[in-house]
Order: C-alpha cells, then sequence, then structure tokens
C-alpha cells in the first residue's frame, strides 16, 4: 500500500516536472517571438534623436539589467514579468505630442498583455512555491528605475523628445528581455 502511494507521488513529481520543462521550452520560443515583434513596433513609432540631445538622462539601469548572466530560469521569468508590466504601464501614459500611431501602441500593448498572461502561472508557481533566488533589491531597483522614467516623463509634461528618450530605454529593456528569454530552457 505505501509502495503504491510512493510510486504514485514519484510519477507526479516527474510528470509535472516534465510539464513544466516543455513550459519553459514553449514560453521561450513564444516569448522570443513576441519581443521581437514588441522591438520592430517600437522602431517604427518616430523619433526625433537628434533633436532632442539635450533631453537624455541617465536612469541609471540596474546592474541586474547589465548583467543577466546570474539569472536562473525562474528568477528570469519574475524579472520578465516585472519589466513587462511597468513596459506596459508606461506605454498607457499620455503619447499625444509624439505623433505616434494609436494602431501600433494598441498591438504593441496586446503584445505585451499577451506575454504577461503567458508568464503569469509560471510566475505565481515560482513565488508559490517560493523557488526564486532573486532578491528584493532586484526587484526594488526595477520599480526605482521605472518609476524615474515615469518622473521624467511627467516632469517633461510627457512631450515628444521625452517619449524619445524613453523610446529609447524601452528599446534597451527589448534587448535585454531578449537575452533573459534565453534563460528559459529545460
Amino acid at each position: 500500500m505505501t509502495y503504491r502511494c510512493l510510486l504514485q507521488m514519484v510519477l507526479l513529481l516527474c510528470l509535472s516536472t516534465t510539464a513544466l520543462s516543455r513550459s519553459y521550452s514553449l514560453l521561450r520560443f513564444q516569448q522570443g517571438r513576441s519581443l521581437e515583434v514588441c522591438q520592430n513596433l517600437l522602431w517604427q513609432l518616430p523619433s526625433t534623436p537628434q533633436h532632442c540631445l539635450e533631453f537624455r538622462m541617465d536612469f541609471q539601469m540596474p546592474e541586474e539589467m547589465k548583467q543577466a548572466q546570474q539569472f536562473r530560469k525562474e528568477d528570469a521569468v519574475l524579472v520578465m514579468y516585472e519589466m513587462l508590466q511597468h513596459i506596459f504601464n508606461i506605454l498607457t501614459r499620455d503619447f499625444s505630442s509624439t505623433g505616434w500611431s494609436d494602431t501600433i501602441i494598441e498591438h504593441l500593448l496586446e503584445e505585451l498583455y499577451g506575454q504577461m498572461n503567458r508568464l503569469e502561472p509560471i510566475q505565481k508557481e515560482i513565488m508559490q512555491k517560493q523557488n526564486s533566488t532573486m532578491g528584493d533589491t532586484t526587484d526594488l531597483h526595477l520599480r526605482k528605475y521605472y518609476f524615474n522614467l515615469g518622473q521624467y516623463l511627467r516632469s517633461k509634461e510627457y512631450n515628444r523628445c521625452a517619449w524619445t528618450v524613453v523610446q529609447v530605454q524601452l528599446l534597451r529593456n527589448f534587448s535585454f528581455l531578449k537575452s533573459l528569454t534565453g534563460y528559459l530552457r529545460d
């Protein structure tokens, strides 16, 4: 009796691990494709970097975003989810002064929302199991970084040059996010 119960638990554990592995492989593919779409959409938005040089600012990108080699796949999921939420929130602000296409922004927001929806079940599972080595400081650094981006836009009254500066930052974010998808391996 005990042996059958133990055997069932072992089989269940093996199947759940296999299912999660497959989820990571599929997630890596889906996220990579979607991030490429987002980056291309962001490139399609008109910008005037040569006229906005005096608006440049150092937003102090977190060190964690510069050195992704330290992430485990669980940490990568948590960081990606957090970043996508913040990017989504930034892009829902007033961009009327930019001349950006509403259609492109809507498509970009749809892609971001789809990415967050794909990450959310795994993110919740990781949080429930507390299976992350990512400390609160990484989360705090990310929040501060995106808070600074939002404050910058507000302080510049969401003008075109401020959005151009933020657009460049978001393109860097997408490059980093693409590198994080490489950690979503079996």
